[in-house]
């Protein structure tokens, strides 16, 4: 039995989650950890909203909130947002929690006794209008290295370059662009360029792709230190008595969340040390799920903090981070009004058709999309043409020809045997898919399953078989063998549409849920196993339906 640690990048609480956040980090952990849970694995998903920086209290003073208080109504937003698509975390925190502050303070104090950290004067971009320091997401301007006019403050989007916002060519403020000046005032600096070495020999370690691994190396090479403290007051107060002032930048107090959301998880267990089981056991397999701009922060600048420590946590084992998951061909933008409200998306549609949709196009290599007509394709071409066909028609025919009962007297001819060892094959490779993170993959498995049964059924057509006596068995042996499908297809698609899976195995009258996967698919029928009544998985999605969806979706954005 392995011992897993998923974490997914903590979501900012100044905002409801999209689609394309779900496709970035979240889903594909969900998906993840509901397959080795299903293993019989001792795995647990721990995430938790960010809820400092400089972001949420500027759009906290817009929306005329207190920062704590925006960040309790977003905390509660995409709670429930994640509850609502069936996001099952083990634990979802908060870096507002009192045992946050308490651990990041460890870090720091640590990292500063061992002469990580240096205290520096240096100029920081100051609006003189405003009266006030600005840094990162709220500062645009050229890219130092491409000439990227709208770059962020921290990172090119053009060119992917990462850097400080006093690099920027011409900076000025993103709300209002009023031109920022350099003012000197004392920071904070991590020491990364000490920890080149440490960094380039445990990525060596790692058997990530070349692309992820040049990439990582390349950012090692330009390490130098980088501040971690910020001129303002929403924030955690750096334990200094010269720091008046002063809290922690947001990224070095983030990645932390990840081990105080563990130990708060272990709290609330009742077993004050049950963290230190899976952050501080090598055997512990750490996988964190990011999107590609996360890269650095995860790679380098989260692994240097670890090594910093007197305590010898576990280190980044796989990174899947995957690409930006678009709307009908541009970035998701609630400003812009180009995005679907995820709340209301939930009333009309299932969480299994959006799960599915994102999981089989998700952006595992290259950026991908939502498009409200793919959408539809999907539900009604695969999740109900084929999935949901090929479970209803089974068992409505054996509830109208086998007494709804797996039938007895069955045996095996060729075609019988080639479809079951098809069958347990598929199921293999997507069990291995799922192993390797690619989800895209798995669901194209789960629908080849899906098109097998279809097209055995079709071809040794029971319908035809059940009109003669001399023929029943032949009949009997279809029905035993689709179900056995139907099963496998309960075991393989549980990860990504757990409801319907779920349903499926209530209509089989199957108790699974002490089951393993390998438990499950060793699982035979009994003759005269009972069936339940069969039930529609999946409803079709109407023209009318998606024609009102895309003109709401432009009619939003002014188009």
């Amino acid at each position: 039995m392995q011992k897993i640690l998923v974490t997914a990048a903590l979501p900012y609480a100044n905002g409801a989650i999209h689609f394309g956040h779900l496709a970035g980090a979240y889903l594909p952990a969900d998906c993840y950890t509901r397959f080795h849970k299903l293993l019989g694995n001792d795995v647990r998903y721990i995430c938790g909203s960010d809820e400092y920086g400089v972001a949420i209290a500027m759009s906290a003073e817009l929306a005329g909130r207190s920062p704590q208080e925006h960040v309790d109504h977003f905390h509660e937003v995409n709670k429930n947002l994640f509850a609502d698509v069936g996001i099952e975390f083990d634990h979802y925190s908060r870096t507002t929690w009192p045992g946050h502050d308490e651990t990041v303070i460890d870090f720091f104090k640590t990292l500063l006794a061992k002469g990580y950290i240096e205290k520096s004067e240096a100029e920081r971009l100051y609006c003189e209008d405003d009266n006030r320091f600005y840094a990162d997401r709220y500062v645009v301007g050229s890219c130092p290295r491409c000439g990227f006019e709208r770059a962020r403050g921290d990172e090119c989007t053009s060119c992917g370059s990462s850097y400080e916002a006093e690099d920027l060519i011409n900076p000025r403020t993103k709300i209002g662009d009023k031109p920022l000046t350099k003012k000197r005032t004392t920071h904070w600096y991590l020491r990364l360029d000490l920890f080149k070495d440490r960094l380039l020999g445990w990525l060596e370690t790692r058997g990530w792709k070349a692309n992820v691994v040049n990439f990582i190396k390349n950012y090692i090479e330009h390490l130098r230190p980088r501040a971690i403290t910020r001129d303002m007051r929403w924030g955690i107060p750096v334990p200094l008595p010269e720091a008046e002032g002063k809290v922690f930048y947001v990224w070095f107090d983030a990645p932390i969340g990840y081990i105080s959301a563990t130990k708060e998880w272990s709290l609330l267990k009742g077993e004050s040390d049950l963290w230190k089981k899976y952050w501080l056991d090598p055997e512990t397999r750490l996988v964190q799920f990011i999107g590609k701009d996360n890269i650095p922060f995860h790679a380098v600048i989260f692994p240097a903090m670890l090594m910093g420590q007197d305590i010898p946590y576990k280190v980044v084992d796989e990174l899947p981070a995957n690409e930006f998951y678009n709307l009908e061909g541009k970035q998701f933008s609630k400003s812009e009004g180009w995005y679907v409200d995820m709340a209301d998306f939930l009333t009309k549609y299932s969480a299994d058709q959006l799960r599915y949709t994102i999981a089989s196009n998700l952006p595992e290599t290259q950026d991908s999309e939502f498009c409200w007509r793919d959408f539809q394709n999907r539900c009604n071409g695969e999740l109900l043409g084929k999935l949901g066909n090929f479970v209803h028609r089974t068992l409505v025919f054996a509830h109208k020809n086998c007494e709804a009962q797996v039938p007895a007297n069955i045996e095996l001819t060729d075609i019988d045997t080639k479809f079951l060892d098809d069958a347990h094959a598929i199921a293999e490779q997507t069990k291995k898919a799922y192993s390797e993170f690619r989800l895209r993959k798995a669901c194209q498995f789960i629908m080849e399953l899906a098109q097998l049964g279809n097209g055995y059924f079709d071809t040794k057509k029971p319908w035809q078989a059940a009109k003669a006596e001399a023929t029943k068995i032949s009949m009997n042996t279809t029905v035993a063998l689709s179900l056995e499908c139907i099963k496998l297809l309960s075991i393989v698609s549980l990860p990504v549409i757990p409801n319907a899976a779920q349903k499926i195995i209530e209509q089989l009258n199957l108790d699974f849920s002490a089951l393993t996967w390998d438990q499950r698919v060793a699982y035979q029928f009994q003759p005269g196993h009972r069936l339940e009544v069969p039930k529609t998985l999946f409803r079709k999605i109407e023209d009318t339906e998606i024609e009102k969806e895309i003109e709401t979706l432009n009619r939003s954005s002014g188009q």
